[in-house]
C-alpha cells in the first residue's frame, strides 16, 4: 500500500500472522471494497493457514472492524505528523490532500467508503468512521488553536466540510483541479474565524 498518509502499522510483530492478514486486508479492502474481497483472497496473499485466519478474525465482520480501527489510528497519526511539520494555516490541509490524492491507488476516504458500502449493515462500522471524522476535526482544532483560540473548534468544524468536499471530489479524478479552490476555501474559513 502507498498510502503516504498512513503511518507505520502498530503490530509489535509485522511477520506474525495477525498482522499479514490485517496488512493484507488493509490493501485489498481499499482497493476493492469491504464487500469485493472474499476471506479465501485474504487467507491466500496473506499466506496464513485458514484457521490461523479464524483464530484471529472469527468472522469477517471482525476483521473489517480492526482494518477500520487499525486505518483510524494510522491515518491519523499519519496526518497529525504532516501537519505537526507545517505552519496552523488551513491552506495547507489542501496541500496534504492532494499529495495524498495524487497517488496511484487512492480511493477516497476508506471511512466514506466503508459507510457508503455497508452503512450499519456490519456493526460498529458506522461508529468507526464517526469516531474518524470526530478525532480529525478535534486534531485540526488543536493544531489551529495557537492561532485562533477558542475560535479553533468552530473553524475545524467548518473546514471539515470543505475537506470531505475535496476528499470526495478527489475520489472521482478531480483532485488535482480542486487544489486551488480548497486552498482559497480553507483560507476563506480561516479568515473568518481569524478576524477580531
Amino acid at each position: 500500500m502507498s498510502d503516504t498518509l498512513l503511518a507505520p502499522p502498530d503490530d509489535p510483530n509485522p511477520e506474525g500472522a495477525r498482522a499479514r492478514i490485517l496488512e493484507t486486508a488493509s490493501r485489498l479492502f481499499y482497493q476493492h471494497g469491504l464487500r469485493g474481497v472474499g476471506i479465501d483472497r485474504i487467507i491466500a496473499e496473506s499466506g496464513v493457514a485458514k484457521m490461523s485466519f479464524y483464530r484471529h478474525f472469527p468472522a469477517k465482520d471482525d476483521l473489517i472492524r480492526a482494518y477500520l480501527e487499525g486505518r483510524h489510528r494510522r491515518w491519523l497519526a499519519g496526518f497529525q505528523a504532516r501537519l505537526a511539520a507545517r505552519p496552523p494555516e488551513l491552506a495547507t490541509v489542501a496541500d496534504i490532500l492532494l499529495a495524498w490524492a495524487v497517488e496511484p491507488d487512492y480511493r477516497g476516504c476508506a471511512f466514506i467508503n466503508a459507510v457508503a458500502e455497508v452503512g450499519e449493515g456490519i456493526a460498529g462500522v458506522a461508529a468507526i468512521a464517526r469516531a474518524h471524522k470526530d478525532d480529525l476535526q478535534r486534531l485540526l482544532a488543536e493544531w489551529l488553536a495557537p492561532r485562533l483560540g477558542e475560535r479553533a473548534p468552530m473553524a475545524a468544524r467548518c473546514a471539515m466540510v470543505v475537506v470531505e468536499g475535496l476528499i470526495v471530489r478527489s475520489q472521482m479524478g478531480e483532485g488535482e483541479l480542486l487544489a486551488d479552490d480548497g486552498r482559497w476555501l480553507l483560507q476563506r474559513v480561516e479568515a473568518e474565524f481569524g478576524a477580531e
